[in-house]
């Protein structure tokens, strides 16, 4: 009984501004579990905190759930299906992870506590951050308003490349599995939509791929049940987001994959062609006109589509099946 109720008592449930307001006022870093009401918390979490609370006690760390419908400083987070945990020290936002990700979040709680007993002792100036989610300026991708009309804008500071979490993936319940995985490799993922593709989506998606025998095949296969399609973009360290993320996914053939790449996202949740788990978008030229139809309200900025000083002409110069290899066209 002792045991339920240490349970019930790890995450204070913030329902109101003015509890919210008091969480913010709390000593030492507290991480607050934001959750939409039709699919409730995220439990997968709740053993990893019990276990960091016993671990570093009590006094500088906390843990809240604050419903997104029920709190008008959450507006912008409604509607997302993927788990959101914002890190708050000393009043300020001083980091988010997306995603029911543990070790991502057990490293970003121990750094920040790291960072916030520092501030507290030594009076170091704390880090403080603006989410994207909730920032009308363009840092990576903000919701906002030009010249009269709703649209996201991604910013040039960091390119971005498209994924799909294919229909074979999905119905096999392989989703988190992967995007946790894409997460631990290093990518930050700027938005998640579960979506399911219409047929004239997908034959303009794979229009390069018309004169194929398998090009009826792989439409009705994209539009047979959801997808999830994700926008990347690279964390540091990475100076091409499209082409690390290629060598992420692995060859096109799960068969091939698991020969010669093993560890390969496609070598683990492929099956055959073209249930191949995974789609990535082939060059950056493709990865814009991608997003573009996929993702019409989007805008990018003019550096992020930019081809980089001396590559234009190279780029655009030859036949297209030079910028790839046969294999890598899905």
């Amino acid at each position: 009984m002792g045991s339920r109720k240490k349970e019930i008592a790890l995450q204070v449930n913030i329902s109101t501004q003015e509890l919210w307001e008091e969480m913010l006022s709390s000593k030492g870093l507290t991480v607050v579990d934001v959750y939409q009401g039709w699919c409730g918390p995220c439990k997968p979490v709740v053993s990893l905190f019990q276990k960091m609370r016993i671990e570093v006690g009590l006094d500088l760390l906390h843990f809240a759930l604050a419903e997104a419908d029920r709190l008008d400083v959450l507006e912008k987070y409604r509607g997302k299906c993927e788990p959101t945990f914002l890190f708050y020290a000393g009043g300020e936002l001083v980091a988010v992870v997306r995603g029911a990700n543990a070790p991502l979040l057990q490293k970003t709680i121990l750094d920040q506590l790291e960072a916030e007993k520092k501030v507290l002792a030594e009076g170091r100036e704390r880090k403080v951050i603006k989410d994207e989610a909730l920032s009308d300026e363009d840092e990576c991708v903000s919701h906002g308003k030009n010249n009269g009309e709703d649209e996201d804008m991604v910013s040039s500071e960091r390119t971005c490349t498209l994924a799909i979490i294919k229909p074979d993936a999905v119905a096999h319940g392989k989703t988190n599995e992967i995007i946790m995985k894409i997460q631990e490799a290093g990518f930050e993922i700027l938005t998640n939509e579960e979506r399911t593709m219409t047929e004239a989506e997908m034959r303009l998606f794979y229009q390069h791929r018309a004169g194929e025998e398998a090009f009826e095949k792989l439409v009705h296969h994209m539009c047979s049940g959801p997808s999830h399609l994700l926008i990347l973009t690279r964390t540091e360290g990475f100076e091409d987001v499209v082409t690390r993320w290629r060598t992420v996914m692995g060859p096109c053939d799960p068969n091939v994959a698991r020969r010669e790449q093993p560890e390969s996202l496609r070598a683990q949740y492929g099956t055959e062609m073209p249930f191949n788990a995974i789609h990535g978008s082939r060059d950056r030229e493709d990865a814009d006109r991608e997003l573009a139809l996929l993702f019409p309200s989007l805008k990018f900025s003019d550096k992020d589509t930019e081809a980089p000083q001396g590559g234009e002409a190279e780029a655009t110069e030859g036949p297209t099946e030079a910028l790839c290899f046969p294999e890598d066209v899905d």
